[in-house]
């Protein structure tokens, strides 16, 4: 017997389990079709006992105070250092295109003021841009686009930025000034002993059962929570694809060891124009750890694999929100709420999932106490 199911051992389950037994003193059985905790997040140590982080870089960062002071409880933290570069034409360039990025690209001295006047005379005047071409060219104009953004787009979703929301290009900033951060957060920083120690030490309560290497559909007819059933996993699958498939971007990493301490000049380099993957990331360089030996992940996008990335189209939204009736039902009739990237068919970044996982358990106790 268990208070609640939670499917799914990433952020959002590990939250709600958390609370559940600290404020509840609900018991949580955790169901993970992986063989470990922590999600995308997970990270471990290789045979030179470099901490990798073995689904793509994870730039924890956020302006949520309450988020940061939630999560140590379960960890300390190191300095982020999320610095990006982008590769054109054999050189690298800050990115998000900045001040530097700019002078460099346009070899001129510039200023914040010279910069804005520059870029309104490169930029192409789009009132209402209605795809993530219209919206950069409406930015920064064709020069830059076709050296940062077009190829990129291109390798990373396998279509054209016309075909793309706003929204996909939209979310990276421009600069006027020589912050080379790759991301805007009050908070950037990195779980000092990796992610899925975090993790584990969350859901480390007698009260909370974690199960690796078990398939939701194996047990979802056994298992009858008393309070409710947490699903994280994709909602497509939920529902049996009645209305078909969600489209995803997935990807392939391919690893290199190196015997330097570092390689790159940052954590992660961009290559819109060059070769057939899309960045190399030598994650050392935010997990600060001191070894005579260096892994740089390379990451090739593919059309069909784990899901990663949501494919922002028309016809995919008409599709999630059809799934998205059937699980207000689940939730009404059933106790099943659904909650994070794969059943909310959406891409949140990691202090997103835990907030969310916050949001739920609100959700999930608020309705017991109702019912």
């Amino acid at each position: 017997m268990t208070d609640l199911l939670i499917v799914g051992g990433g952020p959002v389950g590990c939250v709600v389990a958390e609370l559940a037994a600290r404020l509840k003193n609900w018991k949580s059985i955790v169901v993970e079709k992986r063989n470990h905790i922590a999600g995308n997040c997970f990270d471990s140590h290789d045979k030179n006992e470099q901490l990798i982080h073995k689904y793509g870089p994870h730039y924890f960062r956020t302006n949520n105070e309450k988020i940061i002071n939630y999560l140590s409880k379960f960890t300390e933290w190191i300095e982020g250092n999320y610095v990006v570069k982008t590769s054109y034409e054999n050189q690298l360039y800050s990115f998000p295109i900045n001040l530097n990025t700019l002078e460099k690209f346009y070899n001129q001295k510039l200023s914040a003021t010279s910069a804005k006047d520059l870029l309104k005379i490169k930029s192409i005047e789009i009132s209402n841009p209605k795809n993530s071409e219209e919206f950069v060219l409406s930015r920064v104009g064709k020069e830059l686009y076709e050296a940062f953004y077009l190829g990129y787009t291109l390798k990373q979703w396998d279509k054209h930025p016309k075909e793309l929301a706003p929204s996909v290009c939209g979310r990276i900033p421009i600069r006027f000034n020589r912050d080379e951060t790759y991301v805007d957060a009050k908070f950037q920083v990195m779980p000092k002993k990796g992610y899925t120690a975090m993790f584990q030490k969350m859901i480390a309560n007698p009260l909370i059962k974690f199960c690796p290497q078990t398939d939701y559909n194996c047990i979802r007819n056994e298992i009858k929570p008393r309070v409710a059933t947490l699903y994280t996993g994709p909602i497509d699958a939920y529902f049996e694809f009645v209305f078909g498939r969600l489209p995803w971007r997935s990807l392939d990493f391919k690893w290199k060891t190196f015997k330097k301490e570092l390689v790159q000049s940052c954590v992660q380099i961009n290559y819109p124009n060059e070769y057939s993957y899309t960045r190399s990331v030598e994650i050392k360089h935010v997990t600060k750890q001191k070894c005579p030996f260096s892994n740089i992940s390379y990451e090739y996008p593919k059309p069909s694999g784990p899901p990663y990335y949501p494919i922002p189209s028309t016809q995919s939204q008409l599709t999630y929100e059809k799934y998205k009736e059937l699980a207000e039902r689940e939730r009404i009739k059933k106790n099943v709420f659904f909650a994070g990237r794969l059943a909310e068919y959406t891409y949140i970044n990691t202090d997103q999932a835990i907030n969310r996982g916050m949001e739920v358990f609100t959700e999930i106790a608020e309705k017991s106490e109702n019912s």
